[in-house]
């Protein structure tokens, strides 16, 4: 079953106005439908496209593809979009959509990427590239062999917290940079008296589900581009809530890792730790905070803000035990302000991925890197496995 409508350029398109077709193939899951379709390209559609510097713009004109008419339907009645179909194939068909995306969960991802490069589409999609890093390397191959342009999701980058900590890194805020600590999770309610807010896949290994999968990838990225080159990891694993409610309401068993607690070495010495956990209950500043410490300073980042505390506001505690803490630890600490305007960080990479493709501007977040960060989610599996450390040896493109 499926319905679509005319696919043609619009023929009232201002002749200054670059129209990009988008196959958006997955859109009707969470992130699909709120990051990707309503926060980043019908948000760039309401603000007339992505301006450029010759006073043009770039405005997409998206498809959506999925496998259920009626929530395509609902979201083309949400969105204003009037395009959609189940065929996928009937879509990669049509001249007309340049750039295919996909946001399907990851098992199916790997097959769908394939069939649209072969369709000679531009390709931007989710992580994990594939489900292994062979998959995952080979679409890069085939997009590079195929001389279509290609990049990755690695929203985090964007995020205004990591954005202010870049900041802080390129006026030398840190000194030596020591150490990194990430902190990832929040408690996702297992079904059974309060509804859980994850699909249930994400909890079946079977179905390519795991937070380990999910995050690992994310923090190769983060690391790599901030901090440094990953070099070696340990990763240890478990599923500490063993069964859980689906959306139908029925039990199932638990059989992927819903926390992961991982060390890995970077290049220059930097040593990081990043627990991602979905059972933990949170007393932190956010859902993620990342801390830096230096030889001059230290830095605290979430999704949206960031504190520092330099070595002239460093506090000297004294262990006693037996008298109350004396010292206020959050009172030494300043806020970063405000410096520059944040937009969604979803919607910022769109906008540089659409550039990339009409520009030919730089944009190094393409399928190779996708690969790192699948590579590190393996040896993250594979470390837990042998209870050992790994090297992450450089893939050969």
């Amino acid at each position: 079953m499926h319905q679509t409508t005319p696919q043609t350029s619009p023929t009232s398109a201002p002749p200054d106005r670059h129209t990009l077709g988008i196959i958006m193939n997955g859109v009707t899951g969470r992130m699909g439908t709120n990051q990707h379709l309503l926060r980043s390209i019908v948000a760039i559609r309401e603000q007339g496209g992505v301006a450029l510097p010759d006073g043009s713009t770039i405005y997409p004109e998206p498809i959506l593809v999925g496998r259920n008419a009626t929530k395509l339907a609902a979201l083309c009645e949400r969105t204003g979009i009037d395009r959609m179909t189940t065929d996928l194939e009937e879509a990669l068909a049509d001249d007309f959509y340049q750039i295919y995306f996909d946001a399907q969960i990851t098992g199916r991802r790997y097959a769908a990427v394939k069939r649209a490069i072969a369709a000679g589409k531009h390709i931007y999609c989710e992580k994990p590239t594939g489900t292994t890093t062979e998959e995952a390397l080979d679409l890069y191959r085939l997009a590079r062999a195929a001389g279509v342009k290609h990049g990755v999701v690695q929203d985090k980058l964007w995020l205004p917290g990591l954005r202010k900590l870049k900041r802080l890194m390129e006026a030398d805020f840190f000194g030596d940079i020591l150490s990194v600590r990430g902190d990832f999770g929040y408690w996702v309610f297992e079904g059974s008296s309060i509804p859980a807010q994850r699909p249930s896949w994400n909890y079946r290994k079977e179905d390519d589900g795991g937070i380990m999968v999910d995050m690992l990838c994310h923090w190769r990225y983060v690391l790599d581009n901030l901090f440094g080159k990953v070099e070696s990891v340990f990763c240890l694993g478990a599923t500490h809530i063993p069964e859980r409610i689906d959306e139908r309401g029925k039990a199932y068993r638990a059989t992927a890792d819903d926390a992961a607690y991982a060390v890995f070495e970077l290049a220059g010495g930097v040593v990081a730790q990043f627990n991602s956990s979905w059972v933990t209950r949170v007393r932190r500043d956010d859902l993620l905070t990342i801390q830096v410490d230096g030889s001059r300073g230290s830095a605290v980042a979430g999704l949206r803000e960031c504190h520092v505390q330099h070595y002239g506001n460093t506090p000297k505690p004294v262990w006693n035990p037996d008298v109350p803490q004396p010292i206020d630890f959050y009172g030494d600490w300043s806020r970063v302000p405000e410096q520059e305007a944040y937009d969604n960080a979803f919607k910022v990479q769109w906008e540089l991925f659409l550039q990339h493709v009409v520009l030919d501007t730089p944009f190094p977040n393409d399928l190779l890197e996708g690969a790192k960060g699948v590579q590190l989610a393996e040896l993250g599996l594979r470390s837990w496995e042998q209870r050992c450390m790994l090297t992450v040896e450089d893939l050969e493109a």
